[in-house]
């Protein structure tokens, strides 16, 4: 199964909101499923100073771009993206995963979270809600621009 959503950019303003409501910090491996351009993943790295960012883009064109803008702030070291289908993430390595998808999207990745992710990863989604798990917390503009916090629960 390939997992198929339409690509919109997350503004700025929102990463940035959804990255400190999810206290990303130095300690933390950042995930984004479906990470386009490598927005999310560069401001956690330049900004929040995350240890690590691995992005997963199926679209080649947006991988190979997001690569160049890596390449270009030098942060090979600390940022991977992969040109591969996000239902097939290795999620092993992950404290922070940031998602920007759909309700089937969220649904289908919840059931891998459970699965495949530590009990406590943060899981930070922009819009879409990852029921029934508890909303820890939210920032944004109710409705347009809302993010909801959520953590893994222990198996």
């Amino acid at each position: 199964m390939t997992l198929r959503v339409s690509w919109t950019p997350t503004p700025f303003d929102v990463v940035r909101q959804a990255l400190q409501l999810a206290s990303v910090g130095r300690k933390d491996t950042l995930y984004d499923l479906g990470c386009g351009t490598g927005r999310v993943l560069l401001i956690a790295i330049k900004e929040f100073g995350a240890k690590k960012a691995i992005g997963y883009e199926s679209s080649k064109e947006r991988c190979d771009l997001a690569l160049r803008r890596v390449n270009r702030e030098h942060l090979r070291d600390k940022i991977s993206i992969m040109n591969r289908d996000l239902l097939h993430a290795d999620l092993a390595e992950a404290s922070v995963i940031f998602l920007y998808l759909s309700d089937k999207g969220n649904r289908l990745l919840r059931n891998k979270f459970e699965r495949e992710c530590k009990g406590g990863v943060r899981v930070v989604s922009h819009r879409f809600k990852m029921d029934p798990w508890p909303i820890i917390g939210t920032c944004g503009e109710e409705y347009t621009f809302q993010t909801y916090l959520y953590k893994i629960p222990a198996r």
